[in-house]
């Protein structure tokens, strides 16, 4: 794949991702909630959810879910209803603990649901790679080179945007915690879940 154009790429990609959007206020909210190491196991979901987007779109998949618009609906409010329970588990959770004290209630499990369904069922992120990822391929050589130094790329830029979003997340939570206002860490987070949840039914 040609230099220059995989740099346009990155650079594009890089401008999409770093903008506040459903998976970097997921990042936020659960790097208050549990600090940024353990936020890595959303990550890896949020990562997986947009790898099979990337891949979708790139293999020519979204042309079906295009065509099916329901089943896409669907998973969207399912996704969305898992978020609002976490956000109720989240605010019902005890107050002024630790962030790393106050996650011990969220599983690996849940925190890679929680990345993997705010991937895969937003609608923007996949109306983003139908966009953006095409142009960059070249019809003239072999695809599956390009198609896994793309999704290479977007994945490895992705994590560096959570990780940032995370540890500001954590930095809030250290903020509010010398202020004595740690009891407000599970109220912030519960609600940028709604937001998000909210955001997938919605948009």
């Amino acid at each position: 794949m040609d230099s220059a154009l995989l740099l346009a790429f990155c650079a594009s990609f890089f401008l999409i991702a770093i903008s506040p959007g459903l998976c970097m206020t997921l990042a936020l909210s659960v790097g208050i909630r549990v600090g940024l190491r353990r936020s890595l196991w959303m990550m890896l979901g949020e990562l997986s959810g947009v790898a099979l987007v990337g891949f979708c779109v790139l293999t020519g998949v979204a042309a079906l879910l295009v065509q099916v618009p329901e089943a896409f609906r669907v998973a969207r409010f399912l996704g969305a209803g898992y978020l609002l329970w976490m956000a109720a588990r989240t605010w019902r959770a005890p107050a002024g603990l630790s962030a790393a004290e106050g996650g011990r209630d969220l599983s690996a499990t849940g925190l890679l649901a929680q990345g993997f369904i705010t991937a895969a069922a937003n609608p923007k992120g996949w109306a983003f790679c139908a966009a953006l990822l095409p142009p960059f391929l070249d019809r003239a050589r072999p695809l599956g080179g390009q198609i896994a130094i793309l999704l290479g790329a977007m994945l490895a830029i992705e994590f560096i945007c959570l990780v940032i979003y995370a540890q500001g997340g954590r930095r809030l939570a250290g903020y509010l915690e010398h202020r004595g206002l740690g009891h407000w860490m599970t109220r912030v987070s519960a609600g940028m879940l709604v937001v998000v949840a909210v955001w997938l039914m919605v948009f």
